[in-house]
């Protein structure tokens, strides 16, 4: 039995560790991609007011006119949306060549450093601890019950 409990706690701690590290890589890899989108709107810089359309938990949907007449309402809703209430007017920031690519003027990838470094500081005060004492489990279980010494050589009944 105490070789299927160091078994489970050792998978346990890799899947503690696996889960954190998943977290912290999807953390960087957000941070990554918001800097990429606006250096996109960056380079090919618009300009336009937009109409909120609604608020949901996961996007703000925006309608808002190019000048080419054409209007859009980017379907993945506009980034750094905090504050924002359905009906506002606000100036927003495009990408000329996509114009589903929209923020709110003046924010930028600085506003998800916050909410990204304490999720993963977060994970990590929670992950360090379990790995911490998941190890002491199993060192403690591997002292009480060492394994057996291989002597290399196999052992041959003897017959009389």
């Amino acid at each position: 039995m105490t070789a299927r409990n160091e078994r489970a706690r050792r998978i346990g701690w890799f899947a503690v560790l696996g889960l954190a590290a998943l977290l912290t890589v999807m953390c960087v890899s957000l941070l990554f991609a918001a800097i990429r989108n606006d250096n996109a709107i960056q380079s090919h810089l618009g300009t336009a007011n937009a109409t909120v359309e609604s608020v949901a938990f996961d996007r703000t949907i925006i309608q808002y006119g190019t000048p080419d007449g054409i209007v859009h309402s980017p379907a993945n809703g506009v980034l750094y949306p905090s504050g924002l209430s359905a009906g506002q007017l606000v100036q927003i920031e495009y990408d000329a060549t996509d114009p589903d690519l929209a923020r709110v003027a003046g924010r930028s990838a600085v506003l998800t450093l916050l909410p990204l470094g304490t999720t993963i500081l977060f994970t990590w005060l929670i992950a360090g601890p379990l790995l911490w004492w998941l190890r002491r489990l199993i060192k403690r279980d591997r002292a009480a019950h060492p394994a057996p010494a291989a002597t290399g050589t196999p052992e041959v009944p003897v017959s009389s």
